[in-house]
């Protein structure tokens, strides 16, 4: 009894921690936000709550003359500003929160748009370091970037996205489009064909397809069910489907990573479905 205790106990344990280190990452999280929602009320009273009275601001950003360059502002004159705005003047609209939990250390990566009046004003990426004492966790310094292109002021439709991604990977087999094909995959991707030896990275995978995508279609695969589901930090995502193939129904599961060039497919993995009352039938035959 004692043993099976013991080994309740052990598996027991690291979902524990793995609990409470979500708790923390909400947590921190909540500290940011608070920062942003008091913004967006013009409280500046709320603002100043979330921050360490050793905190820091800093922006990096390149000169006129192409110069990497980083700079730091007064944060009592920031606080002092937010008092003095407009109520929904600041709004600081976040994408992501990427966090990571240490101890009592926390760092949270956000990617933002800003509109200020409601004009939308740059973008960027923020990084927050925060430190939690007895009264919570804390802003110890926020570093962040600044730009005027390739802004958004919704949020990205990330699913639907990666829908049209995928589709259009399975297109590019089918019309036989190698580029389209392969450049939709990682450089260091994984593709794992049907056969117990068919593992392949991505440039080997090209090479041995070769000869199919000589062909008007290389292979033709029709998705019918799939289910995307993206990571809370928004960098990564993973999908299955049941597919029509020339073989019969397969599935397919595959992850995608966000890079700095978008959206690519980093593994892949296709298998035959096989009808469960048909298996022994399918057993039998490999085994001969």
């Amino acid at each position: 009894m004692k043993r099976i205790l013991f080994f309740l106990w052990l598996l027991a344990f690291p979902f524990a921690s793995w609990s409470q280190g979500m708790g923390e990452e909400a947590a921190a999280v909540a500290a940011v936000k608070q920062l942003f929602d008091g913004m967006r009320e013009s409280d500046s009273a709320k603002v100043r709550a979330v921050f360490h009275p050793l905190a820091r601001l800093q922006s990096v950003s390149v000169s006129p003359d192409g110069a990497p360059r980083i700079s730091e502002a007064d944060i009592n004159r920031f606080i002092q500003s937010i008092g003095s705005a407009n109520k929904g003047d600041l709004d600081e609209r976040i994408w992501i929160y990427d966090a990571r939990i240490d101890g009592n250390m926390a760092s949270i990566w956000t990617e933002y748009s800003f509109v200020l009046g409601g004009k939308l004003s740059h973008c960027g990426s923020n990084a927050f370091h925060l430190f939690k004492d007895a009264g919570g966790w804390k802003i110890t310094q926020i570093t962040d970037t600044r730009r005027k292109s390739g802004c958004v002021t919704e949020a990205p439709q990330v699913v639907p996205e990666l829908h049209r991604l995928v589709d259009a990977w399975h297109k590019a087999a089918a019309v036989a489009d190698e580029d389209a094909f392969f450049g939709a995959m990682t450089p260091q991707g994984v593709y794992i064909g049907t056969d117990a030896t068919e593992r392949w990275d991505r440039d080997t995978f090209r090479t041995w397809a070769k000869k199919a995508f000589e062909r008007e279609t290389a292979w033709a695969f029709t998705s019918r069910d799939r289910q995307v589901i993206v990571s809370a930090d928004g960098r990564h995502a993973w999908w299955d489907e049941l597919l029509d193939t020339w073989m019969g129904v397969c599935r397919g599961s595959g992850v995608l990573v966000r890079g700095e060039d978008g959206w690519k497919i980093a593994h892949y993995q296709l298998s035959l479905a096989v009808p469960n009352e048909k298996m022994d039938k399918v057993r039998k035959a490999i085994g001969k």
